[in-house]
């Protein structure tokens, strides 16, 4: 961790915000039941994968992802690294390349984590890889917060430090430090 540079990138779903919360609540107002929790959307609600990437987007555009819950305690610990330690935020997140569902996002953050948190928002299309905007901060030493071990794997490829917010999808991971709640990341940057 490179304690001079009081910066962290972080992802959004799963790790600040319960997008699966979200989503499985949504897919029930729609008649969808989940049968078992997985990271692929499609084999969760048994369907096509094709079909899951459509309801993805769709749900990623729709004003529901304005109103996401945080994750766990992230709220508390991201403000405390904020307000305490003097830590901004980039964000990085597949999201949609749609501006409408970018600023619903944007507010949610800011309305929940604080207007100053974030320093920078860096927006992918929905389900993109990570790797090119984590070439931006090779050889920074920074702290890179992730659920996917895949875009953990890329930031550990340009120098960051990668951790894994814990997730039943996540834990036969044994590359990078595993993180149950955001009281653990505090602990493991201060």
């Amino acid at each position: 961790m490179n304690d001079l540079n009081k910066l962290i990138l972080t992802d959004v779903d799963g790790v600040l915000l319960n997008w699966s919360y979200a989503f499985n609540i949504w897919m029930n107002e729609r008649g969808y039941k989940m049968k078992e929790m997985k990271y692929d959307i499609h084999e969760s609600f048994n369907m096509d994968y094709s079909e899951s990437k459509r309801l993805i987007r769709y749900f990623n555009e729709s004003a529901a992802i304005g109103f996401l819950p945080p994750l766990r305690d992230s709220i508390e610990y991201v403000q405390k690294l904020h307000k305490e330690h003097g830590y901004v935020f980039h964000v990085i997140t597949s999201l949609s390349l749609d501006p409408n569902a970018q600023r619903l996002r944007t507010k949610n953050l800011k309305k929940l984590f604080g207007k100053n948190v974030f320093e920078k928002f860096i927006y992918l299309d929905t389900g993109a890889d990570k790797e090119e905007v984590l070439k931006e901060y090779d050889g920074s030493g920074y702290l890179w917060v992730e659920d996917k071990i895949e875009n953990a794997i890329a930031g550990e490829k340009f120098g960051l430090d990668s951790i894994l917010v814990e997730h039943g999808y996540n834990m036969h991971n044994k590359q990078f430090p595993l993180m149950k709640n955001w009281k653990e990341i505090y602990e493991y940057v201060t």
